[in-house]
């Protein structure tokens, strides 16, 4: 595993954090994490070990500082099945929720190339346990309209709008397309935006995409995360690569194209 992700070397990523001013001249401070896998290795060590809250407990101070802290849930959360400790088709056990509760996660992306893993079911288990634990899940639905409303989260007397959008829903393993997952379709995410901008002052888009372990910024990524800035959005966070990718200033907003994934203590 990888060592601890220590506070001082958080220090430099949190520095391009958005900090974002109330009417009220109270600053908003927001947490953007990547993805963020709750099976396999990682749940058999909470099982045997460490307890459901381990995976980030060793970040969780600084999540928790943030007013509002986000990551991709790259594994589903159901109560069918075994536990998964192999493969590549991902099921996280209910209990494992507590790892997000301990570091104060408050919104999370379920629309990545994982949310389907559990069929049907999984969509929607893992929303129902997102929502019993007071996390929001932002990127699938009940239905494809709610799906494509995103959510809101009011913080120091500021909205703040989050709307999510995977690159592939199927894993390999559908040949069809589960419209309450949303996919990066440009033009539909412009339009989810435009009717954003009446429920939040500021609009974040999280999209799951490009090469997975590259740290170059694939084509569709960028123009996709620019298509978003132009429509308004303030932030564009990205994930899927599960490595660390630039980030730049476009326009009026700031575009993070991968944020890895947060680092657990070697056991």
């Amino acid at each position: 595993m990888t060592p601890l992700l220590t506070r001082r070397r958080l220090l430099p990523v949190l520095g391009a954090v958005p900090r974002l001013a109330s009417a009220y001249g109270k600053e908003t401070a927001l947490l953007f994490g990547g993805d963020v896998m709750l099976c396999r290795y990682i749940g058999q060590v909470a099982r045997q070990k460490q307890g459901p809250a381990w995976p980030l407990r060793g970040i969780a101070e600084v999540m928790s500082a943030a007013d509002i802290a986000f990551v991709n849930l790259e594994s589903v959360f159901s109560d069918k099945g075994k536990p998964v400790d192999q493969g590549m088709v991902f099921k996280a056990e209910p209990e494992m929720i507590a790892a997000l509760k301990a570091a104060g996660v408050d919104v999370v992306c379920t629309a990545n190339n994982h949310a389907r893993d559990r069929g049907g079911y999984g969509v929607e288990s893992t929303l129902q346990w997102l929502s019993a634990n007071g996390i929001a899940g932002v990127g699938s639905g009940a239905s494809a309209a709610l799906a494509h409303d995103g959510v809101v989260l009011v913080r120091n007397g500021v909205r703040f709008g989050f709307l999510a959008y995977a690159q592939d829903q199927a894993n390999g393993n559908w040949p069809d397309i589960d419209e309450r997952i949303c996919l990066m379709d440009a033009a539909r995410m412009k339009q989810d935006v435009a009717a954003m901008k009446s429920r939040a002052e500021v609009i974040a888009v999280s999209m799951h995409a490009g090469a997975g372990y590259s740290n170059r910024v694939h084509v569709l990524q960028t123009r996709f995360a620019h298509a978003a800035i132009d429509a308004g959005a303030q932030v564009v966070v990205g994930h899927h690569p599960h490595v660390i990718q630039p980030w730049e200033r476009y326009g009026a907003g700031v575009i993070f194209y991968s944020l890895g994934k947060p680092c657990v203590r070697s056991v």
